[in-house]
């Protein structure tokens, strides 16, 4: 007999189990990456260049964003998680259009939309592809393991999240399923 799926997560939950959840291994299954996330181009939704190797010192937490999915008022908990742990920790936004459609608009619509409705202070980034083809190099980073050392964890779907230390190494994904203020989540922005 097959389990609904809620059930089947209820007890993963109960025992420890989340598969939405992946940590760095031990250090005997990191390889050294070959490239720095420091060194990929990103795009501000307002069309300017931003310079990752400003945030060198902080935690980053990547999140793939869309307007018009279950997952988006975690936008919420994001701008939450930004006011409480924004001096230790960057939260970087980024729309993005591969899962059913879910963000259709324009940079100044996504903008309109994350300010009008969930106050977002925090940075968001243009529109760009998390998989396939066109995938942007900053996915491809967190994706590939000889890139990120480890991971090949690729967004399942809307607001999947990594969590980038202060030296620019790959430390968690964290699946649509787990909001910013999980305490999983916010476990690891302390460590």
């Amino acid at each position: 007999m097959a389990f609904p799926y809620s059930i089947l997560m209820f007890f993963s939950s109960c025992l420890g189990i989340n598969s939405d959840v992946k940590n760095r291994p031990m250090t005997e299954n990191v390889s050294k990456p070959t490239t720095s996330i420091y060194d990929i181009e990103v795009v501000t939704i307002d069309g300017k260049a931003f310079d990752l190797h400003t945030l060198k010192g902080k935690k980053i937490l990547i999140v793939n964003t869309a307007s018009k999915c279950g997952y988006t008022p975690q936008y919420e908990e994001l701008q939450q998680l930004h006011t409480l742990h924004g001096d230790s920790l960057t939260i970087l936004g980024f729309p993005c259009n591969d899962f059913g459609g879910q963000e259709s608009g324009t940079e100044t619509e996504i903008a309109t939309f994350c300010t009008k409705n969930y106050g977002v202070t925090f940075q968001m980034f243009e529109k760009l592809h998390v998989k396939g083809d066109e995938q942007h190099p900053l996915y491809k980073w967190l994706t590939t393991p000889t890139l990120n050392g480890w991971n090949k964890d690729a967004p399942s779907w809307n607001f999947c999240k990594y969590l980038i230390s202060e030296n620019g190494e790959l430390l968690n994904y964290f699946g649509s399923g787990v909001k910013p203020m999980n305490q999983v989540v916010l476990d690891a922005i302390k460590k």
